[in-house]
């Protein structure tokens, strides 16, 4: 079960990636208030974790009501977050994740940034959408269910942690730390994405 745990925390952790959140957020909200940033953080991380929560418990039934086996979306679960993983080490997805807030920031409509782009899809993307429907696919019973949810909401709590830190945070990192980090991380990512498209390809040929 601790291992159950780990797995999905990790995989959660590097997809989410709360301290690569944390600088997007800052400029987000730069020249605001206390209030405000609080706010938006509460709102980004509640919305985010609504979202997942529901492709957790209902996305299977949704798949199944689509004709998509479990073993086919592992596949291409494993396929999307592996790009992913490859844009993380080569530092594409920050570059995209940044060009992403500039212009939403350029434009002074956008006031409220909880629901886009913070908590769709900085933290709820299709990373983190396809990962929590195939960890709780892996899942069998309500116990593993309930253990990737806890990983899941562990990793949440972290996110609003790094949202609400996030100025104090960014001077404590650094440019060179963060680069570094989310280079290593995106190198796990990509073995446990090899590992779902195992796992399909082991489910549907019967190996």
């Amino acid at each position: 079960m601790i291992e159950l745990f780990v797995s999905a925390f990790v995989t959660f952790f590097v997809i989410i990636d709360p301290p690569g959140c944390a600088p997007i957020f800052a400029g987000l909200t730069r020249d605001t208030p206390a209030t405000h940033r609080f706010a938006m953080a509460w709102r980004s991380v509640a919305i985010a974790f609504g979202i997942l929560l529901f492709f957790g418990l209902l996305g299977e039934d949704l798949l199944r009501a689509l004709g998509v086996s479990l073993a086919a979306f592992r596949i291409a679960g494993g396929i999307m977050l592996f790009l992913i993983a490859l844009e993380m080490v080569f530092e594409k997805r920050t570059q995209r994740r940044e060009t992403r807030a500039q212009e939403v920031n350029s434009d002074p409509t956008h006031d409220d940034i909880s629901v886009f782009p913070m908590a769709i899809p900085m933290i709820a993307g299709p990373g983190s959408i396809a990962s929590i429907m195939l960890l709780v696919a892996r899942s069998h019973g309500v116990h593993e269910t309930a253990i990737v949810l806890g990983a899941l909401a562990s990793v949440m709590l972290l996110t609003l942690l790094a949202l609400l830190a996030a100025g104090p945070l960014m001077r404590l990192i650094g440019q060179k730390l963060e680069a570094m980090l989310t280079r290593l991380l995106g190198v796990i990512l990509a073995a446990l994405a090899a590992q779902f498209v195992i796992d399909g390809i082991m489910v549907s040929f019967k190996v």
